[in-house]
């Protein structure tokens, strides 16, 4: 049976613009992940509210997962604040699974995203939960929350986002799900 290990951010001190935070958010789309993922066959771990990052990495790699994926919202450096958006799909550069995973999401996240062409996959070796993570990791930057849009945008389709979240998933592990 395939697993995967579900990261939500852990990073309640990154407000949102309107109500609510980064941590709030990811764990509302997580929420709605899990059902979707577990009805089709997907065994999910995740980590919790108030565990550290090393805590969470540590939790991962201590399991035999087919993909860590973890669910972020970005905020852009303080000279171009509010003026940034889209999502970035993060992975290790050293990683062919974390690069298809990434596709995958990527590729996905275009057919709801408004501006498909802002969807982004990124390589990364600075991100610890792509690159500490025994498991093929991605890093999900779902939209920015300090742009106005954005941030309207992953609040009003949580729904959506997990469900896309949770095709991709099935597409990368080769199962067909029933969403």
């Amino acid at each position: 049976m395939p697993t995967i290990y579900l990261s939500p951010s852990l990073q309640p001190f990154n407000k949102y613009l309107t109500t609510g935070d980064e941590q709030y958010w990811m764990n509302v789309i997580a929420d709605d992940m899990v059902p979707l993922l577990e009805r089709n066959g997907i065994t999910v771990r995740r980590n919790q509210p108030g565990m550290t990052l090393g805590q969470a990495i540590r939790e991962s790699n201590a399991g035999n997962y087919d993909l860590h994926l973890a669910l972020h919202s970005n905020a852009s450096p303080p000279d171009l604040k509010g003026k940034l958006q889209g999502p970035d799909v993060y992975y290790y550069p050293y990683s062919t699974e974390g690069k298809r995973a990434a596709d995958i999401i990527a590729d996905n996240l275009r057919s709801i995203y408004p501006m498909p062409e802002l969807v982004n996959t990124v390589r990364t070796t600075r991100l610890a939960e792509v690159v500490k993570t025994s498991a093929p990791a991605v890093l999900v930057e779902i939209a920015y929350h300090d742009n106005t849009e954005d941030e309207a945008w992953i609040r009003n389709n949580t729904a959506l986002i997990a469900r896309n979240l949770a095709l991709s998933v099935c597409e990368y592990l080769g199962e067909n799900c029933t969403l």
